[in-house]
């Protein structure tokens, strides 16, 4: 991050479109991380002891004084106050899904009627936001408002430019008065502590010289663009986030011509326009490309630290969101905003790192002899075997039951891909026997001037919802509108306590006095006879699969009611317990919240369904039914002997035929949708929801559907899909 004091100053800026940017950005080296009071900023501003002491509280973990917070703040206040920020913030993430911010001045009135522009160490460290309009799953009454943010040190600080001025950010934790959770980073931070212990206890046992253990997360994100236009005129999109109606378009994605196809200009402005502010924040994006489905895109980072990554995800959906405002467009990140073409995920490329630089998941040049490398790998097979429906429940919403297993993304069946060579060394050590080495295979084409290139160990199985893929696991199931920090948290979780039981199984077969390898492989070889069912390399989006599946015991969890019920069963309680991750409260509070999530997005979807079909697509069909009607009516006057308007009457009969169907079947749905209302049980109300009132949405959409493409353009209320696909 190329920060010199000249940067520092306000002059050195120019402003653009109403933002400020560096003033010369020819390369991204010359202003990434301008925006993040990062590592050289603060080794720029602070005294070196000061700065040593804040270097060593975020990696190591320890606590600095109040001395050291105060000096923080100053130069921060400084820093902030030099980029054009007048106001400052706890950033956090509350258990709504979004981030949330209240923004205070850096003023304080002086005696003689002036201000000055002040900003403590106590400011810094803690805050106290209004708890009680944030979901607390029971944690709380909604009278004790008193919570508190508490600043998180090893995510940086940063400015958060707008048309309208710049804000310095602070990212916190959030918890009540009673300090259980109120956000996801608090848990995401204990679990990767846990992680942080578990591995390095296994690490002892190959004399690593690693003192500290994380996970790393590098989060692909795919989104949809549409123009604002289309998007203010669909209620659907705005309320719901998704086309609750819509007819298929003529051409969808069946052609296979918009993945990495060229970027048109208006999208390719967008998307340097949001790369320029992500690279100011410090967000390491490598990737831009057109994906599957027409105006459906796709950013990748690099590697970062699994805490900072979460935060950074965050901001790319953010800025995805007020960049395309000012380009005229709407960013859709939900995970299915139009049927019959593919959704959006969020492919979580999870691994572990050590201080050191090194990659736990990283199997070297002969993965057969690297028994450190197996170690960590067959634990986390096995962790996600025994905690599959955990694994589901993490990745569980209403967005996300539309796109799991649809035929684009992975199933809601949990399983694992290693390759061949893997599953050959797998297999090898179950049976005992030893794997021969391979040598690198070289493809040749046959072309003159191609080179040949060296074939990876592994392929990508792309319908696989945990693949391995070289050095780390891709978790393909988590959806495109999520918080990476709950589903890491899991996956942190399930495979520290793996770990630990790991280590436990190994000191037990040394206790017998067997040399290390023989203890770790006996221990090995147990493991992956036990989970080896959740391995699968083939085509997880065919039916053969959903019956192997079955046969295999695995659980196929379709709806996140049922699904849900894996975070609260007692081994998922238990398990967050000892790790110190999750209280047993903590745990219930998110299963709670989640359900009523589920609830709330069906209520506000059958409200919509309702609104949309009465005051909007039922009224443009009556006009038009009213019209093919009078047509029928005076082609008969005009020849009463020989009645005329056959082709008319088809039409009018269909049209009724379809008016007819939507009416009754809302009616139904208004009723099922009453009764839901009135369940107290929130468990029982979601499943009321998923299996009472959400089927009517079908049936309605169906026929508005076939009204569609019945009733003419000029009288249609809404933007089609091929418009809203298509015209950009």
């Amino acid at each position: 991050m190329a920060i010199t004091k000249m940067e520092l100053t306000p002059s050195n800026k120019t402003q653009t479109n109403g933002l400020q940017v560096a003033a010369s950005a020819a390369k991204i080296s010359d202003y990434f991380g301008c925006n993040v009071f990062g590592p050289e900023t603060m080794r720029l501003l602070l005294p070196k002891d000061t700065y040593a002491k804040v270097q060593e509280a975020i990696q190591q973990g320890t606590r600095f004084d109040m001395e050291v917070a105060n000096a923080v703040a100053s130069a921060m206040k400084t820093w902030a106050i030099s980029k054009g920020a007048t106001h400052y913030c706890h950033w956090f993430q509350p258990l709504t899904g979004v981030t949330a911010e209240k923004h205070d001045s850096f003023i304080d009135p002086t005696s003689d009627g002036n201000v000055l522009e002040v900003f403590s160490g106590k400011q810094l460290v803690q805050a106290e936001p209004d708890a009680s309009s944030f979901p607390s799953g029971g944690l709380r009454a909604t009278f004790e408002a008193r919570g508190y943010t508490a600043w998180d040190p090893t995510s940086p600080a940063f400015i958060m430019e707008t048309a309208g001025g710049a804000t310095l950010c602070i990212p916190t934790i959030f918890v009540s008065y009673n300090g259980e959770s109120l956000d996801t980073k608090t848990p995401l931070l204990r679990s990767n502590e846990a992680l942080n212990k578990a591995a390095l206890a296994v690490l002892k046992y190959f004399k690593t010289d690693a003192a500290k253990v994380f996970s790393t997360l590098g989060a692909e994100q795919e989104y949809f663009l549409i123009d604002q236009e289309y998007y203010r005129r669909r209620p659907d999109l705005i309320l719901a986030e998704r086309t609750l109606f819509g007819a298929a378009s003529p051409k969808g994605q069946q052609l296979e011509d918009h993945y990495f196809g060229s970027i048109k200009d208006r999208i390719f402005a967008f998307m340097t326009d949001a790369e320029k502010e992500l690279y100011k924040l410090g967000v390491p994006l490598k990737t831009r490309h057109n994906e599957v489905a027409p105006n459906q895109f796709e950013c990748a980072p690099v590697f970062e630290e699994a805490n900072v990554a979460v935060d950074h995800n965050q901001l790319v959906m953010d800025l995805l969101k007020r960049v395309a405002a000012r380009h005229g467009l709407a960013c859709l990140l939900y995970e299915k905003p139009f049927a019959g073409i593919n959704g959006s995920g969020k492919h979580n490329n999870w691994s572990l790192g050590t201080d050191t630089g090194k990659n736990l998941l990283s199997p070297g040049d002969t993965p057969h002899d690297n028994l450190q490398f197996l170690t960590f790998l067959v634990s986390i097979i096995k962790a996600v075997h025994d905690h599959s429906k955990l694994l589901r429940a993490s990745i569980a919403s209403s967005g996300n039951d539309h796109r799991l297993g649809a035929n684009e993304a992975p199933p809601a069946i949990m399983s694992v891909f290693l390759g061949a060579q893997l599953t050959t060394v797998l297999d090898d050590l179950e049976k005992g026997v030893t794997t021969k080495g391979t040598e690198p295979e070289w493809m040749s084409f046959g072309i003159d001037k191609i080179p040949a290139i060296l074939r990876d160990n592994t392929d990508r199985n792309r319908t696989s919802p945990f693949a391995f893929t070289g050095n780390k696991f891709e978790f393909r199931a988590v959806g495109s509108s999520f918080n990476n920090a709950f589903p890491v948290m899991v996956l942190n979780s399930i495979v520290a306590e793996q770990l630990i039981q790991t280590k436990k199984d190994i000191d037990e077969r040394l206790k017998s006095k067997k040399q290390l390898k023989d203890a770790v492989i006996d221990v090995l070889r147990k493991y992956y006879k036990e989970s080896k069912t959740v391995c699968f390399e083939g085509n997880n989006y065919s039916e053969e699969w959903v019956k192997e599946a079955k046969r295999r015991g695995l659980p196929n969890i379709k709806t996140t009611p049922e699904a849900l019920e894996g975070l609260v069963e007692k081994e998922s309680v238990e398990m967050f317990e000892r790790l110190g991750v999750l209280s047993k409260a903590e745990t219930h509070s998110r299963h709670h919240i989640k359900l009523e999530k589920y609830v709330k997005d069906i209520d506000i979807e059958a409200k919509l369904v309702i609104d949309m079909l009465r005051t909007m697509y039922l009224p443009a069909a009556i006009e038009y039914q009213g019209q093919l009607a009078n047509s029928v009516r005076l082609l008969r006057e005009l020849n009463p002997k020989d009645p005329a308007g056959k082709t008319e009457l088809e039409l009018l009969s269909d049209l009724t035929k379809q008016i007819d169907s939507a009416s009754r079947a809302v009616e139904s749905l208004r009723k099922a949708h009453v009764a839901a209302e009135f369940i107290d049980d929130v468990e029982e109300k979601a499943k009321a929801y998923c299996h009472k009132v959400k089927p009517f949405f079908d049936v309605i959409r169906a026929a508005v559907d076939v009204l569609e493409g019945l009733v003419p353009d000029k009288l249609w209320p809404v933007p089609k899909y091929r418009e809203m696909l298509f015209l950009i």
